[in-house]
C-alpha cells in the first residue's frame, strides 16, 4: 500500500498547477517547479548518521536524540521508512526523543512564492499525544514558519503558515479527514498566493485564506519529527516516508 502512495507528490504537482499562461512579448516565462529537498529513506541513515537527500538541491539530516531516542529505519532493503520514538508516559522521567534536522536553506525560504511540501504518515490515534510536529522550517512566535503537523484532538492533518513580523497571526488548515488511522496517507500542504490548501491522498481536503503578503523567510533549519527536545513537546511518534518540499 505504502508503494502506491508515495509516488502521489510527483501526480500532485500535475493536479494543482495552475493553467500555463503563454508570456508576451518581451516577458520572461514564469520559472518552472523545482524540487528543493526530498527525503525517501530508502538508504537509512549512512556516513555518520546522515540521511541523504534525493532532490539533488538540499542538505543531508542528521539524527538528533535526546534521553537515547533513536530514529529506525525500517522496511526492506530499496524501500524503507523512518519510525521516530514512541510516546512517553504521562509521569515519565525519562523520555526518550528523536528527530531529523537540516539546515538552514535558502530554498526552503520561499517569501511569498508559490510553496508546497508534504510527507507521507502513517500512525495511530494513540501516537498523538499532542500536536505532532511532522516537519517545520521556522516557529510561529520568531520570524516566520511553514508547518505540517497532525492535531492532537482529532488527528486531522494540519497546515500551518506565519509569516514575518511582530506578534504574526498564524494560519491554519485542517484536514476535513482524520489520519491516524494505522494506514498510509500522502499529506500535502499548498501555499499559492492567498491561500493556503491542504490535499489528503490527492484530493483537496480544506483551505483557508491568508494574506498575499505573508512572507516566509527565517534563519532556522529544518525539522522533522519535532521541534525541540522539551520533555513535553510536540513530537511525532509514527511512521513517516517521502519528505519533501517543491518552490514554484
Amino acid at each position: 500500500m505504502r508503494h502506491s502512495v508515495r509516488l502521489l507528490p510527483a501526480v500532485l504537482t500535475v493536479l494543482v498547477l495552475p493553467a500555463v499562461v503563454l508570456p508576451t512579448a518581451g516577458s520572461a516565462a514564469p520559472a518552472a517547479p523545482v524540487t528543493v529537498a526530498r527525503y525517501t529513506f530508502d538508504s537509512g541513515a549512512v556516513a555518520a548518521g546522515r540521511v541523504a537527500d534525493r532532490s539533488g538541491r538540499g542538505a543531508p539530516l542528521v539524527v538528533r536524540s535526546a534521553d537515547r531516542g533513536r530514529v529506525h529505519f525500517n522496511g526492506t532493503t530499496a524501500d524503507k521508512y523512518a519510525a521516530f520514538p514512541a510516546t512517553c508516559a504521562v509521569k515519565a522521567t525519562v523520555c526518550p526523543r528523536a528527530l531529523l534536522e537540516g539546515t538552514d536553506d535558502p530554498d526552503l525560504d520561499p517569501g511569498t512564492r508559490l510553496f508546497r511540501w508534504g510527507a507521507t504518515v502513517r500512525l495511530t490515534k494513540a501516537q498523538v499525544t499532542d500536536s505532532s510536529n511532522v516537519m517545520q522550517k521556522g516557529v510561529s512566535a520568531t520570524d516566520s514558519q511553514w508547518k505540517l503537523q497532525i492535531g492532537a484532538r482529532q488527528a486531522k492533518a494540519h497546515c500551518v503558515v506565519a509569516g514575518q513580523g511582530a506578534k504574526p497571526t498564524v494560519h491554519i488548515v485542517r484536514s476535513t479527514v482524520g489520519v491516524a488511522d494505522n494506514a498510509w496517507h500522502d499529506i500535502m500542504c499548498q501555499r499559492s498566493g492567498s491561500r493556503l490548501t491542504i490535499y489528503v491522498d490527492g484530493r483537496e481536503r480544506g483551505h483557508v485564506s491568508i494574506p498575499a503578503s505573508l512572507s516566509i523567510h527565517n534563519d532556522l533549519p529544518l525539522r522533522i519529527g519535532g521541534p525541540n527536545f522539551h520533555t513535553r513537546s510536540d513530537m511525532y511518534h509514527g511512521l513517516l516516508d517521502d519528505v519533501w518540499a517543491r518552490l514554484g
